[in-house]
């Protein structure tokens, strides 16, 4: 099983920002994970678009790749904090606020599926249940239906 990654590092936007849009994609195979992104209302949504892109690409040069990118899902995705920018804002009677411009480092992992390997003599029909005893009450059922009697 073929894994790869890919990170982003000092992202300017919030790494809390970052997770709700890496959320939308954990655990999708790569090409529904792109389609999400695209229709994504999120700044950021382009970034993790590119880095998933970035990912898939590691995917195929990796030595066992099977080729086929629709195997490929998001195995793991996650946004970690980076340093923070300290900047100072002008505020009223002479005073000042300070402001983060915060960054973040985002990392999408892909791996690929396994084949999934069905016996020869396995039989593709379900298993059945039993059937209910005579009268189709369970034997609980049938003892209280006694006693009420």
């Amino acid at each position: 099983m073929i894994q790869a990654h890919a990170t982003a590092r000092y992202l300017r936007t919030s790494a809390q920002k970052a997770g709700l849009v890496l959320d939308l994609i954990r655990g999708k195979d790569v090409n529904r994970a792109l389609a999400t992104l695209r229709y994504t209302k999120k700044s950021v949504a382009g970034d993790v678009a590119k880095l998933l892109r970035s990912a898939i690409a590691n995917a195929q040069q990796k030595d066992g790749f099977s080729g086929d990118v629709d195997r490929l899902f998001v195995s793991a995705c996650y946004a970690n904090q980076g340093p923070s920018q300290k900047r100072v804002r002008p505020a009223p009677m002479g005073r000042a606020f300070r402001v983060l411009k915060r960054t973040a480092h985002l990392t999408v992992q892909v791996s690929e599926r396994p084949e999934k390997i069905v016996a020869v003599g396995d039989s593709a029909a379900p298993k059945r249940r039993a059937k209910p005893a005579a009268g189709g009450k369970s034997p609980a059922r049938r003892q209280m239906s006694k006693k009420k009697e």
